[in-house]
Formats: structure tokens, C-alpha cells, sequence
């Protein structure tokens, strides 16, 4: 589903009150990045962090599941769904972005 234009421009302010954050269209969703890291995106106004064995936990304790571009278990992609919550609170959503962001160096890093 597509990504409202008012949503995000939120999540970007939002998200770069931790970390300067660009954003790209990408097939109907949005792709963000900082430091030129591909760490996060937003589709149907929901917003995903890259996730690896270092930091799915933190997904899966808070309730949140896989991004699942066809709606369906055909495909889940490695990033979860953030908690809404965290995107007004700074302190409490940096460690998310910096462990997303950490995820992101590592998967460039074996490439």
C-alpha cells in the first residue's frame, strides 16, 4: 500500500531527531537511509528497522512481526515492524536505530 506523503514526512522528522535520515522511493514504499546505510522503511504508513539474530528479540518482545511486502508468509523481508510509540520519544527510539543501523553496516561489511 502506498505511503501517505503527510506520514512520511512525520517519520522522517521523527527518525531524524536521532539521526540525519534520506529517503528514497522505492516500489510503493520508501527507503531510509543514514550514512548512506539502507536501515529502515516505511510502507502503508508503518515504519520497519532492519533486523538480524543481534536484534529481532527486541522486535518479537514488543509485539511486533516481519515486513511482508505480498501481505502473506510467500515472502518476509529482515525488518520488523517498529513500535508506533517510539517515534515520538528520541531517547527510547535511538538504541533501536543505532542497533537497525549496526545491522546495516555489518550486511555491507560481508559484501
Amino acid at each position: 500500500m502506498p505511503v501517505s506523503a503527510e506520514f512520511r514526512e512525520w517519520a522522517l522528522e521523527q527518525l531524524g531527531r536521532v539521526e540525519p535520515v534520506t529517503a528514497r522511493a522505492m516500489f510503493g514504499a520508501v527507503g531510509i537511509y543514514s550514512g548512506g546505510l539502507f536501515f529502515a522503511l516505511i510502507d502503508d504508513d508503518i515504519v520497519y528497522l532492519k533486523v538480524d539474530d543481534t536484534n529481532r528479540a527486541d522486535f518479537e518482545a514488543a509485539g511486533m512481526g516481519p515486513f511482508r511486502p505480498f501481505g502473506d508468509d510467500s515472502q518476509v523481508m529482515q525488518y520488523y515492524e517498529l513500535p508506533a510509540e517510539l517515534l515520538e520519544e528520541p531517547d527510547r527510539l535511538r538504541p533501536w536505530m543505532h542497533k537497525a543501523l549496526e545491522v546495516a553496516r555489518r550486511k555491507r561489511r560481508k559484501r
